[in-house]
């Protein structure tokens, strides 16, 4: 007699979707919840291209290379958490201090760990480069002619 196992089953079967139930809630299997897996990480807001200055920053709280406890605040986007140091803030303010209509700035993060600095600028939309056939030459402007100063 040839046996197929439930497993076995459920692959061979394009329209299955794990009937387990557990409280009315589906369960995945391991395959399943592993390919769906990502690891929960907070990125650098350093990372975004333009960042708007009235997200919203909560506190959260981490553990250093040593297991020391640190507290730093954070914006979420999209379902990811982006770190938003202390310095970054600091320029911020300062930017802010000289255009108070500032919304949007662009953070440049160099150096890694203790040593990352921050450089805060106001974000500046990308321009597209201007080619050659683009380019308007304007001729030199024409003098008015002047007729000849009799002598």
């Amino acid at each position: 007699m040839n046996h197929i196992t439930e497993t076995e089953g459920r692959e061979l079967d394009p329209e299955y979707h794990n009937p387990i139930k557990d409280g009315g809630a589906e369960m995945a299997t391991i395959k399943e919840a592993a390919q769906a897996y990502e690891p929960s990480q907070t990125l650098n807001i350093a990372d975004l291209d333009k960042i708007p200055i009235d997200l919203e920053l909560k506190d959260g709280t981490g553990k250093d290379k040593e297991g020391q406890d640190f507290k730093y605040k954070y914006a979420e986007i999209e379902g990811k958490q982006y770190r938003v140091a202390g310095r970054i803030l600091g320029g911020i303010k300062a930017i802010l201090q000289k255009v108070p209509t500032l919304q949007f700035v662009q953070v440049i993060k160099q150096g890694q760990g203790r040593n990352t600095r921050y450089s805060v600028i106001p974000y500046t939309a990308p321009v597209a480069p201007i080619t050659t056939a683009e380019a308007i030459v304007q001729p030199p402007a024409a003098q008015p002619h002047q007729p000849p100063v009799p002598q």
